[in-house]
């Protein structure tokens, strides 16, 4: 056993079964009142807490520019919040234990009187609560509020470790910038006020257990990995679907649209995850380092009109219901030519998944929500079969399904029972829900506490972003003189789409 530093003596600080606590701290949201933290972080850290794995010295502390006097509207605020949205069971005694340790200060993102209250409240902090100066601002926000903000806490000192006697991290939601010019920019930013190694950039995407059951999947069994590579797979695809429409969103989406607010990084994720080598340990930097080899491998088509698809919904029927188009949606202009679906073929030049295409697609106002990764292998020749007895047998797949209904599900080939040799496809099932009585943790959970704990494995590094741009940016600079094709809402996009893999002898899978 290798030996403890301080803590528990018994424990082996390799044993990642164990529950790690995170040390006592302050975790700051600024956009408290926001959708995103009414609906993901305020429920993720009640969970949390009700998963006992919060330290005793652990404070929640809200900053919006709601006109509330004291803490007690905030911490009925996050209440009705952790009761609505969280995953584990409301307990009264765990609901208790948090408010008691839930503060609230008023102020806006140019208010300098705000952020000076802030700060003299983390001071407040260290006698009350001892969080020993350490706390992890969580940027809740439109992007284009990220340098005031920043620029404010620089000001107040409130990410100077040195001052505050203890470590100071951010987390930054996506998208960070808006292209590869801007990323670069607000990396620079983000790493002169607190530095790179404090700096997570949230994917929520990688906190899903399925998406991190790749690793297992892959590296933890014999049987996938010699067969993952050009040599057996057919092709991948990856897509991200949607049935709901913009929503509220409408000024953020039309300005970003699919491929910034969902390619650029979700997808790209995936696809690096899938695609990726084997890692020496499951260190972030290591993780990391083969990530961005893969997608610094990453080749566009030459092609672009034939295999970059975007379109844009028009209106339809979806679950019995009709539907607006996109142009018809509140604060939508009628001229808009913003992309709600995007499809791309994409190639990855390493000996690994040479002559390998990856199509990845996501879209809004499709039949149904789901995330899934399918790898095709090649079909086999069938030298022993008639023609007819396989006219029902495809390609071997395999599915990861991110969300809903998570788990795999490999398709192969079986004999029909019967007298004749009739060959069609059949399929395993492995569902989390089945397999493990203990239900699947939101992906906010994981990172939130991923964050505290200063763990950055799930967390993309600047270079990843950058690169990630580097591949959407020619992808917006062509579509950018092209209107997007239209597709009836309910549909799975523009028949352009379909088209883009008929081309190539292929078909996209229907989830």
């Amino acid at each position: 056993m290798a030996p403890t530093v301080g803590g528990n003596p018994l424990r082996d600080p390799r044993d990642r079964r164990l529950p790690r606590l995170p040390d006592a701290s302050a975790l700051v949201v600024f956009g408290v009142t926001g959708d995103l933290s009414r609906k993901k972080l305020i429920p993720a850290v009640y969970d949390l807490a009700n998963r006992g794995l919060l330290p005793p010295g652990f404070v929640l502390l809200g900053f919006a520019r709601r006109d509330w006097e004291g803490h007690e509207p905030f911490i009925q605020f996050a209440r009705e919040c952790a009761e609505k949205g969280a995953r584990t069971p409301f307990r009264e005694e765990t609901w208790d234990r948090l408010a008691s340790s839930i503060r609230f200060v008023k102020g806006s993102f140019d208010d300098d009187a705000g952020f000076d209250r802030l700060a003299a409240e983390l001071d407040s902090l260290e006698a009350s609560h001892g969080i020993r100066g350490n706390a992890a601002f969580y940027l809740s926000i439109p992007p284009s509020a990220f340098p005031v903000v920043l620029k404010q806490m620089e000001r107040t000192g409130l990410a100077d470790e040195k001052a505050a006697g203890g470590w100071r991290r951010v987390v930054v939601e996506k998208p960070f910038g808006h292209d590869r010019k801007s990323a670069g920019e607000l990396n620079s930013l983000v790493d002169d006020v607190f530095g790179p190694q404090d700096v997570f950039r949230i994917d929520h995407y990688l906190g899903k257990e399925t998406v991190q059951n790749l690793f297992a999947l892959r590296f933890a069994n014999t049987l996938f990995e010699p067969i993952w590579n050009s040599q057996f797979v057919d092709s991948v695809q990856i897509t991200m679907a949607e049935d709901v429409g913009i929503g509220t969103r409408a000024g953020f989406y039309d300005e970003t649209g699919a491929a910034r607010d969902v390619l650029q990084n979700h997808l790209l994720q995936l696809l690096a995850l899938t695609a990726m080598e084997e890692p020496v340990s499951f260190g972030a930097d290591t993780i990391r380092a083969e990530k961005i080899k893969t997608l610094r491998a990453v080749s566009l088509p030459t092609d672009l009109t034939s295999y970059a698809i975007r379109g844009q919904y028009e209106q339809g029927w979806l679950a019995g219901e009709r539907v607006k188009g996109y142009l018809d949606e509140e604060n939508i202009p009628a001229t808009s030519t913003t992309e709600t679906y995007a499809a791309v073929r994409l190639g990855i030049e390493t000996r690994r998944w040479a002559g390998v295409p990856f199509y990845l697609r996501t879209g809004k106002r499709l039949p149904r929500r789901v995330t899934e990764i399918a790898i095709g292998f090649k079909q086999a020749p069938h030298l022993p079969f008639d023609a007819t007895d396989t006219t029902e047998l495809g390609h071997n797949q395999l599915v990861v399904r991110v969300q809903p209904d998570e788990g795999v599900t490999l398709k192969f080939g079986s004999k029909v029972p019967g007298t004749a040799m009739e060959v069609r496809d059949v399929a395993m099932e492995f569902l989390f829900g089945e397999a493990f009585t203990e239900s699947l943790p939101e992906a906010y959970e994981r990172l939130i506490l991923d964050a505290l704990l200063g763990d950055a494995m799930l967390f993309p590094d600047n270079a990843e972003v950058e690169e990630s741009w580097r591949i959407i940016d020619p992808l917006e600079e062509f579509w950018a003189s092209t209107k997007p094709f239209t597709y009836r809402s309910g549909s799975w996009g523009p028949a352009a789409s379909d088209e883009m893999l008929a081309r190539d002898g292929r078909r996209w899978r229907r989830p």
